[in-house]
């Protein structure tokens, strides 16, 4: 029998002696010597995953101390291996991934269900539908046919908590489908105790009596049949990191010569090739705010908070707003742990820059379009005073790119189309320039925080002047190359050569857009010739 807590099977990495598989409590063995300093799957949603598990079963057995100063003693000296054995020691009962009674993230019943393949609890794995049409191009069925319990365990955990929609029945996980995790990189080159605990939450120890709520397949399914719903009122918040919309029950082959794990090349004497599912899980609504690694969203102010999931375009400092501080309209929030990481903990431990890792998978509602992960560095503040100063200027930034990336955008449209062809704005061509002017920026906003994290309000007010030049000088390239005008389009160039004009205008403060530019900006607004003329006059 294979326990998640007792026996070694995270394959992680560490700084020295490179490869090795542990137990949870061995990521603070050897910190001083060689610690372990990443995960190692050879899938980066499984890596991720992981690392959600980790600090879920910290959060739920380990938490830090509700005072400041109790989470960093535990930074400073972390606790030992033997501390935190006697910590999950009380939850082992509630990971054993096989044998009899309770199983890790699998139904209470043992489910009476036609057999699937193991491979299918691979999120991007093609279903029925795509493999009845031979439609599966990109990713291939048949690739995984037999999993070692380990791996087992991973892909159900990752299964089971990015759950994506399934069909009639099958629910979606308790953020949705295919959330986007969030999580603090400490500064330097941390150890993954220290990448653990910059992402846990404080919070009190819970009973044995809450285990039942907090770890669903220890009871009976509270299944959504007659409407019922699991809320966190009616579980106990701390299932946020254990949720189990999926009634699923892995099956065990013994392999006494000890069959090879299709995924990570590893032996192990007893494999999972199949597994069942019943319809009708848990039904989770009302999670909007209570999971701590994901940003969250609302459509309108009192409205139901819902976590944010990656789109196409990946993660780029565009998202900054609602990924690392809140937008103006506060319509947008980042998540917990990295508020906490910024407001609380970041002064006590380091004057060094961060990065935030932003990760998951892009979902076409049961579709996997892409798994999505991206690192951005956020500037380090020497005090409160300046950290308000780089988050206000981060987000006049953003608002202002973001009026100059929608000119481009209508600046091709106008030049490539006449003015009554139908044309969404979301047409891949238009998006497509759009996202390159984020892209063509980022460099620059980052520089541009640095500068304004070292260098106080004179390199505040430097920045915000500066950059208009700067979008300027991205769009007006990308406007030429996606609307040129050549020798077998001279009857379209008056109208591609207005569009540029406009787009010129617009991202040198005159009109309407290029008004509120430079006012986000808190730059004074552009005079037009004849205004300057009476000036000088």
């Amino acid at each position: 029998m294979l326990n998640l807590l007792t026996d070694r099977w995270i394959p992680v990495t560490r700084r020295q002696s490179g490869r090795d598989v542990i137990a949870p409590s061995a990521i603070v063995r050897d910190l001083d010597r060689d610690p372990v300093i990443a995960i190692n799957w050879p899938r980066p949603d499984f890596r991720i995953a992981t690392l959600e598990f980790l600090i879920g079963l910290l959060a739920t057995a380990f938490p830090p101390p509700e005072t400041d100063s109790g989470w960093l003693d535990l930074w400073d000296t972390p606790p030992t291996p033997d501390a935190l054995d006697a910590a999950f020691a009380p939850l082992a009962c509630a990971f054993n991934l096989d044998g009899d009674g309770p199983r890790f993230m699998q139904d209470f019943e043992d489910l009476a269900s036609g057999e699937e393949p193991v491979e299918r609890l691979l999120i991007e794995t093609p279903g029925d539908s795509t493999v009845k049409k031979n439609t599966d191009l990109l990713v291939h069925r048949d690739r995984v046919s037999q999993l070692s319990r380990a791996t087992a365990a991973m892909a159900l955990f990752t299964f089971q908590s990015w759950a994506p929609a399934g069909g009639a029945g099958n629910r979606t996980g308790l953020r949705g489908g295919g959330p986007l995790t969030t999580l603090i990189v400490p500064p330097g080159a941390p150890t993954l105790w220290h990448m653990l605990w910059a992402n846990t939450p404080s919070g009190p120890r819970p009973n044995a009596a809450d285990h039942t709520l907090i770890f669903p397949w220890l009871a009976p399914t509270i299944t959504s049949e007659g409407a019922r719903v699991v809320t966190h009122l009616s579980s106990h918040p701390l299932q946020c990191w254990w949720g189990m919309p999926r009634r699923i029950r892995l099956d065990f082959t013994a392999d006494p010569d000890g069959g090879i794990c299709d995924l990570t090349g590893r032996p192990d004497d007893v494999l999972v090739k199949t597994w069942r599912q019943r319809p009708r899980g848990a039904n989770y609504v009302g999670w909007g705010l209570h999971h701590p690694l994901s940003p969250h969203y609302t459509a309108k102010t009192g409205g139901e908070w819902l976590p944010v999931h990656p789109q196409p375009g990946g993660i780029g400092y565009r998202h900054w707003l609602g990924l690392v501080i809140n937008s103006g309209d506060r319509l947008k929030v980042p998540a917990q742990a990295v508020a906490n990481w910024k407001n609380l903990r970041s002064q006590d431990v380091s004057p060094d820059p961060v990065r935030l890792l932003a990760a998951g998978y892009d979902m076409d509602n049961m579709k996997a379009r892409g798994f999505v992960e991206s690192e951005m560095p956020l500037p380090a503040a020497p005090d409160v005073a300046a950290q308000a100063r780089i988050d206000d200027v981060a987000a006049r930034l953003v608002d202002a790119a973001e009026i100059a990336t929608r000119a481009l955008r209508q600046a091709v449209r106008n030049a490539l189309f006449s003015a009554g062809a139908t044309v969404k704005l979301d047409a891949e061509l238009l998006s497509a320039v759009r996202e390159r002017l984020w892209d063509a920026t980022e460099r620059n906003f980052y520089v541009a925080l640095e500068a304004v994290a070292q260098g106080g309000d004179a390199a505040r007010d430097t920045a915000l002047a500066a950059w208009p030049g700067l979008l300027r000088a991205q769009a007006l390239p990308l406007f030429d190359e996606a609307a040129p005008i050549a020798a077998d389009n001279f009857a379209t160039a008056p109208r591609i050569s207005q569009a540029r004009r406009n787009l010129n205008f617009t991202l040198s403060g005159f009109g309407k857009d290029g008004a509120a530019l430079f006012e986000r900006l808190g730059l004074p607004a552009a005079e037009t010739r004849g205004k300057t003329k009476g000036k000088a006059a």
